[in-house]
């Protein structure tokens, strides 16, 4: 049988934590590393009702993509949102991991899940690492066939999960495009580098009101590319979870399971 070291073992080769930001928390957060896992579970955030869905479908371990304390705490009593957590995980036998941005520029990582939901082929590193050029931030590549910026929204719609933040468009709906930047996350600090790619349409996260206005005037003044699509941030990273569990139970022997749960923090939208 795997142990938790197994699995921790297996992700960390997918993922070195050494190419992880500096700023950046990973690994190992709860849990021993020579307890057996025969159910690992994996989502996008270590929310309660993660938790709680983890530990009510068996799971021993739990592997999410977001840490659950990036920023340094001084308690996890049980009456705090993080030691919460770290509690019910604990009573429940449950081992908690993640990998972040290591996972993010990762070749299998996140941005490459991204393009491949959405049908970007030929992808490759937006930003090259220097020592890897196979690694790096986002992905740049192309539709297998043009098609106009609403129907390419309109995919990227389909193939992200629902939330209430939708998927925001910037550009001439009717505009064909072909050749797409993504960046799972928060995005908009590589909008220069987007333009410079020469990017139709730039897929990402979070993106705030200052730096969409500022690039979508540049574009005005150079033939209106790139267009901008904006999604929720846990859609642009939830495809990532389906090709790790599956590399993770071939390696290990467990069984896997993705959380279908909504860890979106917006419930609901008004207006149009």
């Amino acid at each position: 049988m795997a142990t938790v070291k197994d699995v921790v073992e297996v992700l960390e080769r997918m993922f070195p934590p050494a190419t992880a930001e500096d700023w950046d928390v990973n690994g190992l957060a709860v849990g021993d590393r020579s307890a057996l896992v025969t159910r690992v579970h994996f989502a996008v955030d270590p929310t309660l009702a993660v938790i709680d869905e983890a530990i009510a479908a068996g799971a021993d371990m739990l592997v999410t993509h977001h840490p659950l304390m990036l920023r340094g705490v001084t308690s996890v009593a049980a009456d705090t949102s993080k030691g919460s957590v770290v509690h019910r995980l604990i009573q429940g036998g449950c081992a908690l991991y993640n990998a972040h941005t290591n996972a993010d520029i990762a070749h299998g990582g996140v941005a490459d899940a991204l393009a491949a939901a959405l049908g970007v082929v030929d992808a490759s590193p937006l930003v090259p690492s220097a020592d890897d050029a196979s690694i790096g931030p986002g992905r740049i590549g192309r539709l297998e066939t043009p098609m106009p910026l609403q129907a390419f929204a309109d995919r990227v719609a389909v193939a992200l999960p629902r939330t209430a933040h939708g998927v925001r468009i910037a550009g001439d709906l009717e505009a064909d495009v072909e050749t797409v930047a993504v960046m799972g996350g928060s995005g908009d600090s590589y909008l220069d580098v987007v333009r410079a790619s020469g990017a139709d349409v730039y897929v990402t996260a979070d993106l705030r009101h200052h730096p969409a206005s500022d690039a979508r005037e540049r574009a005005e003044l150079s033939g209106g590319k790139p267009f901008l699509v904006d999604v929720a941030h846990f859609a642009s990273e939830w495809s990532w979870l389906a090709a790790t569990a599956e590399r993770v139970a071939d390696a290990t022997g467990t069984d896997t399971f993705v959380s279908k749960l909504n860890t979106d923090p917006w419930t609901a939208r008004a207006g149009a």
